[in-house]
């Protein structure tokens, strides 16, 4: 099941803005912004910076497959482009 959910993406089998609005901007920030905040928990409770480092960064394979998914469809617009790039950089940073 979870091999039909990435090939689906990658083979551009769902409508983009599906894939852009529903999977990168609300689960994908959604995912991003959990991890974050174990991430910044897991340094509170006093363990080691760099687990928290490797727990943040946990996400970017995924976030770079939602963003080359988005840039594999050959209808998307270049709007559409900027603006996946930009919410890869700023899931990078948060």
């Amino acid at each position: 099941m979870i091999f039909v959910f990435f090939s689906d993406r990658w083979r551009a089998k769902v409508n983009y803005r599906r894939l852009f609005w529903l999977d990168m901007v609300a689960v994908g920030t959604l995912i991003n912004l959990f991890i974050s905040f174990a991430a910044l928990m897991l340094v509170a409770l006093g363990g080691e910076p760099i687990w928290a480092v490797l727990l943040h960064f946990s996400t970017l394979p995924y976030n770079a497959f939602l963003l080359a998914a988005i840039w594999r469809f050959p209808a998307v617009t270049p709007a559409t482009r900027l603006a996946s790039s930009a919410w890869f950089v700023a899931m990078a940073v948060v």
